[in-house]
């Protein structure tokens, strides 16, 4: 599960640690001879002059190709809030996603880390598109410009979520939510869920949490969802406990299409 209450900027040496693979300085030997290679390390050196510290990074693990694959980088920039509902605070997270194997350009991702009941989760919401700079012609203006951009639309996001907070959900649509969630949770397995699995996403992990307005439910869902608290039941139906999502790339999507859904239900 990504972690993106740090508030505190990375070290070199912490994020040569974390994840080695954005300071590599080469592409790898199956990249083309149009290949441009860019270090992760120069844009991060970049954002770090437009305010935007790393929080945290990731890697995925790779028995090829180490050291050209697929990693993360998550920026936040502390004089950058937004103002939510009920006194919160939202601090906007920009999440970069890179590899140096020829196959993925700079892919930016607008997040969101709202200090709602202190429970620590993220929203990735589909109302951006990921903005892609390429390897080849990179330069600093292109990013600034393209971080003005993502930072100038966040607060539509942080609009959608304070409708969520007025909408009081029936107990109907409750059970309704929490069924589609799953669904995207077990989408393409041959896994399924049972009416216990529902109830088990939908109890609260802590007092502040509990309600029923529809930010709130979603926030408990998508917690429960991630962290893995429900059971499951195979194609053999043998039941078992969901895993904690630890790779980031499926963190990232089902965070996306989870927040989504539970839009629909604001409309």
């Amino acid at each position: 599960m990504l972690n993106l209450q740090n508030s505190e900027f990375k070290t070199v040496e912490q994020l040569r640690s974390i994840a080695p693979s954005i300071f590599t300085q080469h592409g790898s030997g199956n990249t083309s001879e149009k290949y441009s290679h860019i270090p992760t390390d120069r844009v991060i050196r970049d954002m770090e002059v437009l305010g935007w510290g790393v929080v945290d990074a990731k890697q995925v693990r790779a028995r090829k190709n180490q050291g050209f694959q697929k990693h993360l980088v998550v920026f936040r920039n502390n004089d950058i809030t937004i103002n939510g509902q009920d006194n919160d605070v939202v601090f906007p997270q920009i999440l970069l996603t890179n590899s140096h194997d020829g196959k993925n350009a700079f892919t930016f991702t607008a997040g969101l880390f709202r200090m709602v009941c202190e429970n620590g989760l993220v929203v990735c919401s589909e109302q951006f598109e990921d903005v892609k700079i390429r390897h080849m012609g990179y330069n600093f203006e292109e990013l600034e410009n393209t971080i003005k951009r993502m930072v100038e639309t966040l607060p539509l996001t942080v609009e959608a979520m304070n409708q969520m907070v007025n909408i009081e959900l029936e107990q109907e649509q409750i059970l309704s939510l929490a069924k589609d969630l799953l669904e995207v949770r077990v989408e393409n397995t041959e896994n399924t869920f049972s009416p216990i699995s529902i109830e088990q996403i939908l109890t609260p992990q802590r007092r502040e949490d509990e309600g029923n307005n529809l930010w709130k439910v979603f926030n408990r869902i998508q917690e429960n969802i991630l962290e893995g608290n429900f059971m499951y039941s195979t194609l053999k139906g043998k039941t078992r406990s969901a895993r904690k999502i630890k790779n980031f790339q499926q963190d990232m999507d089902l965070n996306k299409r989870m927040f989504s859904r539970a839009l629909e239900y604001a409309n």
